[in-house]
């Protein structure tokens, strides 16, 4: 039992280091353009996060009406900073 979650953490932990690698791929590969590069390094971003609160946070364990309550906390940030990115002028 232990080795096989010591064997998902060492997977997890080598997926994430390989997102964060790509930032620097992305922006340093002549292949991409900028915005190519920024839409690669948000999705590896998105990547990252679902990888460290599902397993790292055991998000993934956790009943699901606390995924929802986070999920839905998440939005409600996302409202108040898109509302007070329009309320600067």
């Amino acid at each position: 039992m232990a080795t096989d979650s010591i064997k998902l953490y060492t997977l997890i932990y080598v997926a994430l280091l390989a997102l964060a690698a790509s930032k620097w791929l992305f922006f340093n590969i002549p292949f991409f353009g900028y915005w190519e590069a920024f839409a690669g390094t948000m999705v590896s971003a998105v990547m990252k996060t679902a990888l460290i609160v599902g397993y790292y946070q055991h998000l993934r364990w956790e009943n699901r009406s606390l995924t929802w309550l986070m999920a839905l906390s998440l939005g409600l940030v996302l409202l108040l900073m898109s509302a007070a990115s329009y309320s600067i002028t």
